[in-house]
Formats: structure tokens, sequence, C-alpha cells
């Protein structure tokens, strides 16, 4: 198993702080057999659209977006709690942080922008 970033996430985690870094990297603290069952449901916040399922990892002040492909774990973003909670405030949504993100095109534009680009850290 392997954690992938996508360029977008190496870039927003490299902006951080080394300390912060390794901080957000030990709250996903996931192990190879993690990835069976539903064990990352039990742990981590799951948004659903379709098919896809992104897993929300709260750390501190941020949040990291990832799903389980092929085995391996793929980091779509790194971003501050900030960034989300204008999003509620200003959209003053009535369900829980999961279910409104998992509605909210904007924030799957969020995550697909670096779909394309991996990096392997």
């Amino acid at each position: 198993m392997q954690i992938v970033f996508n360029e977008i996430s190496a870039a927003e985690l490299s902006r951080l702080p080394t300390q912060v870094q390794f901080h957000l990297l030990e709250a996903m603290n996931i192990q190879p057999s993690d990835l069976e069952g539903d064990t990352l449901a039990k742990r981590f916040g799951v948004l659903e659209r379709g098919t896809k399922k992104l897993y929300r990892c709260r750390a501190g002040e941020f949040r990291i977006y990832f799903a389980v492909e092929e085995g391996n774990v793929r980091v779509h973003r790194v971003l501050h709690k900030g960034t989300l909670a204008d999003f509620f405030f200003r959209s003053n949504l009535p369900v829980s942080e999961d279910e409104a993100l998992a509605q909210s095109k904007n924030f799957w534009k969020l995550i697909d922008e670096g779909a394309r680009t991996l990096k392997v850290w």
C-alpha cells in the first residue's frame, strides 16, 4: 500500500510547516489491513457521489480528502477547515457536513481538479 498525492494535494501539503505535515500524516495512520471491510468508514467521514467514495480525515485545523483506489490511498486535497466552514456559513445547509459536501458540485469540482495528476511520496 502506498499513499499517493496528486500535484494539487502535494502542493497543499508542502506549503505547510514540516511539523504540521507530520501531524496530518500521523492522523491518517492507515495500515494495509484498514483497507478491508468498513474500517475506514468507522474512522473517517465518508462522502459518496454515484460510485465515487471519498474519506475525510480531520486533523486539527485541516481536512484530508482521500480515496482508496487499486489498493492505494490517493489523497485528493488537503484543506484548511476554514475553507469549508465558509462554504457552510454561506450555504446555511441544514444537513450534516458529509452530506452537504457529497451534494455539492463545487466540492467535487475541487476534488476532480487534481484527479489526473499524481505524485507518489
